[in-house]
Formats: structure tokens, sequence, C-alpha cells
């Protein structure tokens, strides 16, 4: 380590040269050091040594409202000095590591061995020529040398299809990992941010962001770099990633300018100087600490085991804002026990129940082969064990071995987790197609068993192309926009500026991009709305902006989801001041006590006047369908100046302007996609900040309501009074009563989406527990996106924090996205019951085969290589072939599956028992009469090294035709008559059924000796192919078999459904901290992983100084790294001053225990 440090920091001395030399006035050094220090340390810092941020802007060559002229070697030079704005993400696993993680495998490793020894043995001939006699029957058929030289076959033939395996498990690693590398850095590409080049706001990928830009933040960024503030309005940040400290920190340009990289911005906007980019960004600072830790890790990991959980998060630093999910998806396939997607769960429980079964059936073949063996040899025909006859009875073992080992391995449904993993990432991909794209793989299976969508009103349901279509101005109600000369002058007048400069400077409306297009509407859409109002009344906002810039705004409250309204202040040319108003009308209205009159004076506006207003002119605008918002002003006198900060009686005693009505339509699409929901079982809930009438009229318009039903539509304060007792406390009862019917949520708080969404999944009034997936845009819907089961951010106008906390991104915004999204993971469920269907069709026949055969004949009719061939066939090829098929609309025709279905229904195994009895009576009777039948030589008895017999190869045919044919009838499982339906949409499907068929042809008439195959002749060919086809007839024959009949199957496929819930209760609260744990925000994970080291060294000082048990910390660490945000952490200095604290109260961290907090830093 220390020489790595040595050699960094000279690097960075360099560059620090190259920045004054480059003309910079300072260095990445000096600037580093600068973004350590906060609050008021910073302020003097700044004024001493660079004259404020002026100064520093001078330094840096960039003026503070122009920002940087943007020439192209300016930039580069910029990016040499100072770095680029991107952390290098960890290097990817090489194929040849991922060739020897598969190599791991138990069975394999059993099946290698055994090959070895088989090697070894056939090479080593006992000496003399005595031993035919003397070891009896035991060595007949050695004799033939030629025979004898090709013992070594079998084994070489062993060891090349384990190779195989291992390569296509590598290779389908290997490309599951290049995908999510590349669906990474799709979403690195889609984060943008605003940033002012030349005088021009212009929207920048993350990454060009240079050092000296100017960029402006605003409500729901994420901070890409760290800068500081030159000017802000109301800024508030939460920190929580960097520091672990929950509560929101007010920044503002004279007490604390200082913004890091990596967190929110929770209200306000402003503009900041980037003063540090990549790694030597604060959040890039703890990336590069970590990342020079992890060889050091690495290496103690090999002395040291650690407990797993926090191992295991603290190896892989994290690439990007969303870097650790794909090491996280890894981790997956191997680790179920941090994977907790409903169908993962069944499946490794599944596979678990299969491996135990097949452990058992190859350890009792194996016993009763060597038994049977050696009572026959030593107990029967009383022959002594002879030393030179050794090798040929451990031959003879080492055989019996090799046919256990192969009933294991065709037991073990290894293709399971490939299947999954193969048609998710299958499905992600085309996902990506639909709009949608999935950040966390199980989001898109958890999606197929929604019961209840949670959707937001503005932009999925809607277009989010905000028009203002009605107007009450000057006590008259405009049901069209009127002509500006109709309107009393000076209500235009207040009108048009109140609307300027009262909304985000960021927000514009620019030409069409097309000829004849629409005008684009750039920022915040309602007030892209209002702007448009201003435009359609024949005026101009940019003059009155140009005048009055943002700079000049004496105070600004934004907007927030408290207040529902924002204003802003100015400061007359007499000195008074002016304060412009807006937001939700039934909120500012109540603050009106005046209005202006039809000639643009104010009169009083009495409560009366007001109840007026809301039934004749508000009421009638929302039941149109619009969003009603009220512009109101207020003058105060210069001096005294007001206390800006006594927000109740400065928000008050408002004068009414206007009414606007603002009209967002129903997205065409969207009545559709909501009735195919309803019709697939799924109950579409609409959750608004609007009010409740105008909720109510666009449910009615997309269909989530249809008068005349029983369903109910109510506000946020009604809903809590409802659902919450006396004390305030939510009750689950009360919740129970309300949700069932439930339909549109007005008026609603980010808190009430989170307690309905809470509410809905932890009931326990319906049989199945209900899954819910929610939508959101907004910062404020990041807690309801995390708790839901999948949370969908809009791609367009959803905030970095909503996207963050998101499981699947709809890059077109459109609520019928969200059906396909619920189609492909239904298609995902339904894919893998269908490779199960197949599967376990296989494991059950050539278990039973194989054991049979072996406790009857001394010899599994089917012989190692070729139980591996099939092996590879019917587990890495049907899981490709049934794991790509396309989804169909009737996907949408049935009800969901509920968390606690089993996964192998009635129907399925009604298929699995037929077609198994159909093969199982194929194949014996070929085993034990086909000599007959055929007219050939009995393959059975057959001495050790004899040539393959025809009797057996054509058993090993008609069996894998069977399962080729069978392959077809898997790609139904409810029951359908039509197995070949769609089947030429799938050409992966048709491609591998037809390129199986070719390779059997090759390896039955080429195989020869490593395949233990004979060539077949035509007839015999025909026969093989005649009695596969008989499975499709078959398959008809069982469909036709009504499962009511067939009572005995409903236990066996709830078989894997025991212990399926109580597990699922158990693990509840581990669940909670589970996802916690792999939505916790970059940032945090990587603070507390640097804490957990010192932590962790901490505790044991601290446990020998005490001389307690470890006990207490170890149980602590079990919980993995979430913990760490809640143990107390002492003496510790860290790099940046930044206190350190304990319980960080994120909202879905739940943890075990809180320590006191003791020591900050």
């Amino acid at each position: 380590m220390g020489d790595m440090s040595n050699s960094d920091f000279y690097a960075k001395n360099q560059i620090n040269e190259d920045g004054h030399a480059a003309g910079f006035g300072c260095s990445v050094m000096e600037l580093r050091s600068l973004m350590e220090l906060r609050g008021s340390e910073a302020v003097v810092k700044i004024q001493d040594d660079y004259g404020g941020v002026e100064g520093l802007c001078k330094r840096l060559k960039t003026s503070p409202t122009e920002g940087l002229a943007g020439a192209q070697p300016d930039l580069d030079k910029r990016k040499d000095v100072y770095g680029k704005n991107l952390i290098p993400p960890k290097k990817p696993k090489t194929f040849l590591q991922l060739v020897w993680e598969a190599l791991q495998d138990v069975t394999l490793i059993i099946l290698e061995i055994a090959a070895l020894i088989s090697l070894g043995l056939s090479f080593y001939h006992p000496p003399g020529e005595t031993t035919g006699e003397a070891c009896g029957a035991a060595a007949s058929g050695v004799e033939d040398e030629g025979e004898a030289e090709a013992g070594w076959i079998e084994g070489a033939a062993i060891l090349l299809s384990v190779v195989c395996v291992v390569l296509v498990t590598a290779f389908n690693d290997w490309s599951k990992e290049k995908q999510f590398r590349g669906l990474q850095s799709r979403i690195e590409q889609e984060q943008k941010f605003q940033v002012v080049r030349a005088g021009q706001v212009i929207q920048l990928p993350v990454a060009d962001i240079v050092v000296g830009d100017i960029a402006q933040i605003k409500y729901g960024d994420l901070l890409p770099t760290d800068g500081i503030l030159i000017q802000g309005n109301d800024l508030k940040i939460d920190e929580s990633s960097l520091t672990g400290e929950s509560d929101h920190v007010k920044k503002s340009a004279d007490k604390d300018p200082m913004l890091l990289s990596g967190t929110h911005v929770m209200e306000g906007s402003g503009r900041m100087i980037v003063s540090a980019v990549g790694v030597n960004s604060q959040t890039g600072i703890i990336f590069t600490l970590l990342g020079a830790g992890v060889e050091e890790e690495e290496k103690k990991e090999k002395k040291v085991k650690k407990p797993d959980g926090a191992a295991a998060m603290e190896m892989q630093p994290l690439k990007s804002a969303e870097g650790g999910d794909e090491e996280k998806e890894r981790k997956k396939v191997s680790a179920p026990k941090k994977e907790k997607s409903v169908l993962q769960g069944k499946l490794t429980k599944l596979a678990v129940q299969i491996g135990k079964a097949g452990l058992l059936m190859s350890a009792i073949t194996v016993i009763i082969l060597v038994l049977y063996f050696a009572i026959d040899n030593f107990v029967m025909q009383k022959r002594p064990w002879l030393p030179e006859c050794t090798p040929v009875y451990i031959q003879y073992f080492v055989k019996f071995f090799i046919i256990g080992v192969t009933v294991l391995v065709v037991a073990v449904p290894e293709g399971l987790p490939l299947a999954v993993t193969i048609s998710l990432a299958y499905s992600v991909k085309k996902m990506m197609k639909d709009n949608n794209l999935v950040r966390h793989l199980d989001a898109c299976e958890t999606m197929g068993n929604a019961t209840a969508i949670c959707s937001d009103k503005t932009g999925t349901l809607t277009t989010n192309r905000m028009t203002a279509v009605q107007l009450y101005v000057a006590d008259m109600h405009h049901k069209a926009i009127p002509e500006s000369g109709i309107l009393p002058p000076k209500s235009l007048e207040l009108l048009v500026n109140a609307i300027s400069i009262n909304s985000a400077y960021t927000t514009k409306i620019l030409p069409p991009d097309k000829e004849g297009g629409l005008p684009k509407q750039v920022g915040n859409k309602t007030e892209c709305g209002l702007l448009g109002l201003v435009l359609d009344l024949k005026k101009d906002y940019q003059p009155i902006r140009n005048q009055i810039p943002e700079e000049k705004l004496y105070k600004v409250y934004t907007f927030n989801s408290v207040r529902k309204s924002m204003s802003t202040v100015i400061k007359l040319p007499d000195g008074s001041f002016r304060m412009y108003s807006k937001g939700a009308s039934e909120i500012v209205l109540k603050k009106c006590n005046y209005v202006l009159n039809e000639v643009g004076e104010s009169r009083v506006f009495r409560p009366r006047d007001k109840d007026e207003m809301v039934k004749k002119v508000i009421e009638p605008m929302a039941s149109d369908g619009l969003r009603t918002i009220c512009v109101a002003y207020r003058d105060f006198p210069g001096s005294p100046e007001p206390n800006w900060d006594d927000e109740n009686n400065i928000l008050n005693d408002l004068i009414a302007i206007c009414v606007v009505g603002i009209e967002d339509p129903v997205r065409p699409e969207v009545p559709d996609a909501i009735q195919k929901c309803q019709r697939a079982g799924i109950t579409v809930r609409m959750v608004t900040g609007d009010n409740i009438n105008t909720a109510r009229a666009i449910a009615i318009k997309c269909g989530i309501i249809h008068p005349g039903e029983d369903f109910i539509c109510i506000d946020g304060k009604e809903f809590n009074r409802r659902i919450r007792n006396e004390k305030g406390e939510v009750e689950q009862e009360r919740m129970d009563k309300v949700w069932p019917k439930l339909r549109v949520l007005a008026r609603s708080s980010p808190t009430d989406k989170h307690t309905l969404v809470k509410g809905i999944i932890d009931s326990t009034m319906v049989d199945q527990r209900q899954v819910v997936a929610v939508t959101g845009d907004g910062t404020n819907d990041g807690p309801a996106l995390k708790k839901a089961d999948v949370g969908f951010a809009m791609g367009i106008a959803g905030t970095d924090v909503a996207k963050e906390a998101s499981d699947i991104i709809l890059t077109d915004d459109n609520f019928s996205s969200i059906v396909k999204a619920v189609m492909w993971g239904r298609n995902v469920y339904d894919s893998i019951s269908k490779f199960l269907q197949f599967q376990l069709t296989v494991n059950v026949v050539a278990v039973i085969v194989a054991f049979t055969g072996a406790c009857i004949t001394q010899d599994s009719p089917l012989k190692a290589v070729q139980m591996l061939w099939v092996n590879l066939i019917m587990d890495t090829f049907a899981s490709l072939a049934l794991a790509t098929e396309p989804p169909t609309e009737s996907l949408l025709k049935r009800k969901p599956y509920g968390r606690n279905k089993p996964l192998i229904s009635s129907t399925m195994t009604k298929n699995i028992l037929g077609h198994g009895v159909y093969q199982l009576v194929i194949i014996f009777t070929l085993l034990f009469v086909g000599e007959q039948i055929f007219d050939i030589d009995s393959g059975r008895d057959a001495p050790l090294h004899s040539p393959p017999s025809e009797h057996y190869t054509i058993i090993f045919n008609t069996f894998v035709m069977m399962q080729l044919f069978n392959e077809i009838n898997a790609r139904k499982i409810h029951g359908e008559r039509n197995v070949f339906d769609g089947i030429f949409r799938n050409p992966i499907f048709c491609s591998i059924v037809f390129g199986t068929f070719a390779m059997q042809i090759v390896i039955v008439q080429f195989g020869g000796k490593p395949f233990s195959c004979q060539p077949l002749d035509l007839e015999k060919w025909m026969w093989c192919v005649f009695l596969g086809l008989g499975e499709l007839v078959w398959g008809q024959v069982i469909a036709s078999v009504p499962n009511s009949k067939l009572r005995f199957l409903r236990r066996a496929g709830a078989l894997t459904r025991k212990d399926e819930m109580p597990e699922e209760d158990v693990n509840e609260d581990n669940e909670e901290i589970d996802h916690a744990e792999r939505e916790l925000r970059r940032g945090q994970i990587l603070w507390f992983r640097g804490l957990n080291r010192i932590q962790t060294q901490i505790e044991v000082v601290n446990t020998f100084k005490s001389g307690t048990s470890f006990q207490g910390a170890g149980a602590l660490r079990r919980q993995s790294s979430t913990t760490s945000q809640t143990q107390d952490v002492t003496n510790v200095s860290s790099p940046s001053h930044v206190s350190l604290s304990n319980a960080l109260s994120s909202p879905t961290s739940t943890t075990a225990a809180t320590a006191p907090p003791t020591g900050q830093c």
C-alpha cells in the first residue's frame, strides 16, 4: 500500500503544479482541501484566499452569469488538469475467472475425480496373462486387446463433457455481465445536468461537466460534482448519503455554500460553480480509498474469513449511481441468502429438494451395485480376492461410482438458476424496446405477480403537456382564453408579471423542433402552462425576466409538498417590496383577503365570496378535469423591512389576481391499458396531488372508475381521518376498511402515498398478500417507490432521487409501458414453469431408468457420457429454448399468481407424471424385450469394456427423441391443446430443436466408443422417431384428462408450498433490511463501508479493554452493513470533517440495534 500511495501522491502533485502552469489560479489539491471545509469556516477561507466566489470564478477563468465559453481546447485542458467527471469502474471478471467459478460446482468436481480415476485405471494393466481366468467373470471381455486399449475413452469423454458444461456456464455468466455493463452505461448516459455555457442553459451528460462550469441546481437533483453555491433560493440539501445526518441542511452563499457530490437537493434552487469532479470530489475520494482498500481486503480475506454479508458488501466498490446493481445481480444466482425475490426463493427451495432426492438415489444406486457385485463374486461363486485382480475390481467399483454420479448429475437441476438468469436477462433486454429500463433484475419477475398499481396522474396517465384553457379574471369566468384587449390593463400587467417572475427561470417555452409541431415545454410543466397563457395573451415573459434577472429576486419561497405554493419577493424601485404567489387554488384562495375587480382595483374578498367562487368557478373547472391554479400578490412597505422568515404572516392577506384552469389531456392509449390491467386482475388506483374533482374527472376518463360502481374517492385529509386512531397512529384494521374500495386518493402528500402502499402490502385480510407497483416522479415519491414491491420512476419527468429509489425506469413516462412490464413479468414466470415441467419429466425418467437399470442389470442403460449429453440438452439448451418465448396478449387474460402459489401447478404435475409414465413404459419395454422386437443382440449383462451394443443405442436414441418432442409439449403449461401455437415466432426455439436433432444424428452415427453408440440403420431410426412422436399424441391424451378427476395431484402440486409462508414471515424484518441494503443510496453504502472497517477495529479494541465477550458485535455484524449505520463511532478522524452520526433515519432502514451516539469528529 505504501508505494502505491506515495506514487499516487506524487502523480497528484504533478497535476498540482500543472494547475498553476496551465494558467488556472488554483490547483486540484487546493480545491480538494477547500471542499473539505464546511459552514462559516469555508466562507472565511474562500473570502481570505480567493476574494470571495467572484475571485474564485476569476481564477478558474469562468463567469458567474455566463459560464464557460465552451471552446473545446479549453474544456480538454480543464479535463487534463482537474480530471474527468468519471469514477473508473471496477474491472469486470475475465472469462477465465468465470470458468474457474463454474468449475467450483460440486457435482462437476465429483465427476472430474471419477473420470480421472477411471482414466488412470484404464492405463494400468495387471501383470501376467492369467488374470483372465483367476478373476473370473469380472475380467471377461478384457481379453480383446483392441477393446482394452479403448478403456480410456469413457473417462476422457466425461472430462470433455464437463469442459463443455463449464464453458457454456461461463459464457452465459460472461454475456450476462456484459449486458449489465451495457445497461449500466445506458443508465449513466441517461443522467443529464443543467449547465450554463456561453450564457445559454444546456443539458449536458454528467460525464462532460468540468471544473469551472456553472451548474443550475433545482429541487430533486442528485448533485453530480462538488461545487460552491453562487446564488441560491431557499436551498435545502439532504446530505445523509455522505454524513449520515438525516436532517436537511440549509445552504446559502453567505453561510454554508459547500455542495457535495452524491447529495440530494430536497428544496429550492440555485447556481453553483463546479469545484471538483470525478475522483477528486468528496464521493470520489471515498471511492478511491475503497478501491485502494479492496486489494488489501482481498489479501486479508484469504487469511481471515469475515462474516459473509459484511465482507460481500465491502468487497465491491460501486461504480456509479447504480453501479452496485450488477455486482449484486451477480451474487444473486450464487447466494440465495441475499435474494428475496419470490420466484428465486421458490426455485432455490425446489432445487435443494430435488438435489437431496437425487443424492439419495445415487447413493442407493452405488451401494446396490457394489453389494450385488461383491455378493455375486465373493459369496455366490466363492472366489478369493487376488492381489493381481485388485485393479480390475477397482475398475468395476469406479464404473459403479461413475454411474452413481451420473444419476446425481441428471437429478440436480443445475439448469434452474440458468433458466431464471437467461429468462430475466432476455426479458430485460427486450423490455428496453418496450421503454422499460430495468434496474433490478427481480423487479421484472415480481411485476408478473402485481395485484395493484398505484399510479400518479400527471405525466403517467396524462400527457404532461399543460395548456391553460379557462381563466377567471376581473370577475369574469372565460371558458376560453380571452383576447388581451378585453382584460383591464392593470390586471393584465400584474398577471403577466406574476407569472413571468414567480416561476423557475429554467422553465421556458421554446419553438417547436419540427415545423407545425407543438412548442417545446422545458422545465416544470405547470409553469409552462402558465407561461403559455402569457403568450396566448399576446405578451412575452422573456423581457420581464431580463429586466429582473434571477440574482435580483429578493427572496424565493420555493414550491414544496407542504406549502403547495410558490412565492417570489422583488424590491420595487421605490424601495418597497412586492410578493407574487401562485399555487393550488383552494390553498392560495384561503390566504386571499382581497380580489381584483373588473377595472383592476382590489376589493374585499369575504368568506362567503370565497365559497361562491369555489362553487361557481373552481368546482366546474375541476369537474372538467382541469387543474386550478390561483395567482395572487401582496405589497409590503420598505421600512421597517418585514421578517421574511415568519412565513405564516408573510404568505397571508394576499390579493387574488386570477384563477387559471389548466388542462392536461389523458394519454390516448391509457384507457385501453387500464382496461387490460383490470382484465388481468390488477387494481389500478390513482394517487395525485390534484383536487378531488379534477382527480375524479380524470379517473372517469381513464376508466379507473365507472359510474355506478361501488368505490371510494377521497382526499388526503379524509383518508388520514379514516385510517388513524385518536392518537394519530395508523391502524391496520382501519386501513383494511379503506383500501379495498379506494380508487382515487386526491390532494395526497408523499406520506399518504407511502402509508397507502405500506397498508396494502401489510394487509392480511385477503388470502394472498398484495404485490404493489407504484409510479412516481417527484423527489417526495422516494419513500413510496422504495416501499413498493416494484417502483416505476419516470424517465423524462422524474427527478434523480425518484430514479435512484426505483426498480424500473419508464423511458417514455407512459402508463401503457407498465402493462408491457406486467406481460413480461408473467412471461418470465411462465417460462420458468415451462422449463420446470420439461426438466422434471426428464429428471424423473432418467433417474428411475438409471436406478432400476443398474439394480437389475448391473449397468445403467444410459451411459455416463450419454447422461451428460442429455443433461446438456435438457438443461442448457432447453432453458435457452423455453426461456426465450416471447409474451402474448393471452398472458393478460388470467389473474395474477399469488406469492404463495406453488411453483408446480396441478396441470403441470399431471403433465410431468403422465409423460414420465409414457417414457418409462417405452424404455423398460425396449430394455427388457427390445432385443426380441428388433431381433438384435441383447446389450444386458455386457462385460466391462465390451463394445457398444445396438440395443442400448436404440434405448438412448429413443430417450432423446422423446425429450425433443416433449420439449414442444412443454411450450404450453395451462393445458392448451395447440402446442405448436406461435412456434415460428420464436426462432431460438426452432433452431435449438433442429440443432439438437442434428447433433443427435452425429452422436449416434459417428459417436462410437466415447458415446457408447453403435450406428443404426434407417428403419431403427424411424422407430426411434416414431416413439418420440408418440409424445405429442400422448400429450393430447393427458390434456383430455380433467384435473378434477385427479384429486391427489392437488397435494403434489403444493409440495413446494410447505414452509413457504412461515419462511416469508420469519424473514419479513430481514427482508426490510435486505431491500434497504440494496436500495441504500450509493454514497451511504460507501461511507458506511469505510466506517465499517474502522468500527470493527474499534469494537475489537474496546472489547479487549472491557474484557466482555465479542458476541454482541458479532450479532450486529450479521445484519450486514446496514447496521453500521447504527453503531456508535468513537475517536475516529476522517478525511473530511463530517460528523459521523449514528442513527441515520433513512426511511427504509429498520435496524435491530440502535446504540447511543457518542463520539463525533
